[in-house]
């Protein structure tokens, strides 16, 4: 999020989080509210467009390796996905940070 916020052209007088984490951002005042989508319209729009812009990547994702069935996890560790995983091996667009695949697989 401080990415985003750093490539902003205007400075926004608060920001709101969806969700109860956030580190600080300067001095700028934050607000963590959780289910933030269903109280907000400027959280709800946000998170409309952050699924438009992943679902498009995910679409990419698919042509580049199919295998991995992108087009039907949209970046959720479906058992097709994770089987992919664990034939193959990671992407270079795979999370390291995250377990890819449950203790055990």
């Amino acid at each position: 999020m401080h990415r985003a916020l750093d490539q902003l052209f205007l400075r926004p007088e608060a920001i709101l989080v969806d969700g109860n984490r956030f580190n600080a951002y300067e001095d700028i005042a934050h607000h963590c509210i959780i289910k933030g989508d269903a109280k907000y319209y400027s959280i709800a729009a946000a998170s409309v467009l952050a699924k438009t812009y992943r679902d498009d990547i995910m679409n990419q994702l698919h042509k580049e390796y199919p295998l991995y069935d992108w087009l039907g996890n949209k970046g959720y560790p479906t058992k097709k996905h994770r089987a992919a995983i664990k034939e193959h091996g990671p992407t270079p667009y795979h999370r390291m940070s995250f377990k890819l695949l449950p203790e055990g697989e």
